[in-house]
């Protein structure tokens, strides 16, 4: 039996694995999840990005 991949829940930290994406590599915190999206906080520094993502597109770090 295979192994199971970590569930993504609010607290978490993603990467995005998205080619197609601007985020493609960024690395954030999960806030909230609804449906088939999660709400993903991205931080730099001197500014903060709140953006939604498909679960599919993220990766548990």
């Amino acid at each position: 039996m295979a192994p199971s991949a970590a569930p993504i829940l609010p607290g978490s930290t993603v990467m995005v694995q998205d080619s197609r994406s601007i985020y493609n590599g960024y690395v954030g915190f999960v806030q909230r999840i609804s449906g088939e999206n999660a709400a993903v906080l991205f931080e730099g520094g001197n500014w903060d990005k709140l953006v939604t993502m498909r679960l599919r597109d993220l990766q548990p770090t």
